[in-house]
């Protein structure tokens, strides 16, 4: 379980890279919202914490346990359609020992781990039927009970991951483009039926959203200003920004014209008050730990190993995606925290926990990088 590793085949350089990257985090957060900062670096240090510590135990050990992972990410999802806080219309969260918990959370790294195990333990069958349709099978009751919060982008991010996983445990390509052509059509028709009158598919503040992407000038004052005004904030920060906790009158922070800065637009307190240089270096860390999280997954000592860094890699890329590109305009808002950045003491060290498993993968191969 506890092995022997060489110091020098730790790899300081992503540890680094998290560190930097957090510690920018909380810095934001408390310019964003100072009342929370203190809470985001105990985060940062459990987090780190936790890493070191799981970084050093073999993750095959781990690993050996894949279905009670499962069934306790089930358990956790389920106490929160039971017990749950309702915040904002959204019910995400539980009171565990007096500490607000938000299990989609830690779903994601639970069912990278899963999968991680269940496809190794599957590849020989794993373009079968039967094995794809008990990968399907399984991915469904905890993506239901994320998207019942509701947890729309949760849920899209789940399913992406997911996929990702399946084509590197290696999926073939015929299902694959059988697939497409199958789910591309419904995704258009899909889309178009969200978007009539009276459609029960999604919510209503879900669809409003989306046609406030789609038309902001007629949303401007409705769910499209928070999108306009995070597009604003970002371009007024020009190329250096107007400085973190600045008591400037003509900023979009301190005029209070972004809700919750500190999590789902973080991205744009970074663009005003870091500038187009702090942008540039917050995107660029989070590529470069997504690529090291890839570059760690080709010398992984087995399939398993290999998944998990590619499930991390792809949580960090995909979710850095859609977070900036709501900050942007580029994507409708879907309320999604920037990975090591948005306050949020459960996504900090869920995230931690999984690069503590990727560390830990980059332990077990000592060939060269």
């Amino acid at each position: 379980m506890l092995k022997r590793y060489k110091l020098k085949d730790y790899d300081f350089g992503l540890v680094i890279m998290l560190i930097a990257i957090s510690v920018i985090g909380v810095l934001a957060v408390g310019s964003a919202r100072a009342s929370v900062q203190d809470r985001q670096i105990i985060g940062l240090i459990l987090g780190v914490f936790l890493m070191i510590v799981i970084s050093l135990f073999d993750y095959s050990f781990f690993l050996n346990f894949y279905w009670v992972f499962y069934v306790l990410n089930i358990v956790l999802l389920l106490s929160v359609s039971l017990f749950g806080k309702e915040v904002g219309g959204a019910q995400r969260w539980v009171n565990l020992l007096g500490i607000q918990f938000q299990p989609s959370e830690t779903a994601k790294i639970i069912l990278i781990l899963f999968y991680a195990q269940f496809i190794m333990k599957h590849r020989s069958t794993l373009n079968t039927f039967k094995t794809l349709a008990t990968l399907v099978l399984l991915l469904c009751p905890p993506l239901l009970l994320i998207y019942k919060q509701p947890d729309l982008s949760t849920s899209i991010m789940v399913g992406i991951i997911f996929c990702i996983l399946v084509f590197i445990g290696g999926l073939s390509y015929k299902i694959i483009f059988g697939i497409l052509a199958v789910i591309v059509p419904a995704f258009v028709i899909f889309l178009s039926l969200v978007l009539q009158p009276n459609q029960d598919l999604i919510k209503d503040y879900q669809q409003t959203r989306i046609l406030a992407w789609l038309q902001p000038a007629k949303y401007a004052n409705a769910e499209g200003y928070q999108q306009t005004n995070a597009i604003t904030a970002i371009g007024s920060g020009q190329l250096f920004g107007k400085g973190l906790n600045n008591n400037i009158i003509g900023s979009v922070k301190n005029g209070n014209f972004i809700s919750e800065p500190q999590t789902d637009f973080i991205f744009a307190i970074i663009g005003e008050e870091l500038g187009f240089i702090g942008s540039c270096i917050v995107i660029i860390l989070l590529l470069l730990i997504a690529l090291k999280c890839v570059m760690i997954a080709k010398k992984a000592k087995d399939l398993s190993g290999t998944l998990i860094c590619i499930g991390m890699a792809a949580l960090i890329g995909f979710q850095s995606f859609m977070n900036i590109s709501v900050a942007t305009g580029l994507l409708p808002n879907t309320g999604i925290p920037l990975p090591f950045v948005s306050y949020g003491l459960t996504s900090l060290v869920s995230l931690f926990v999984g690069m503590g498993f990727v560390l830990n993968v980059r332990l077990q191969n000592t060939k060269k990088y």
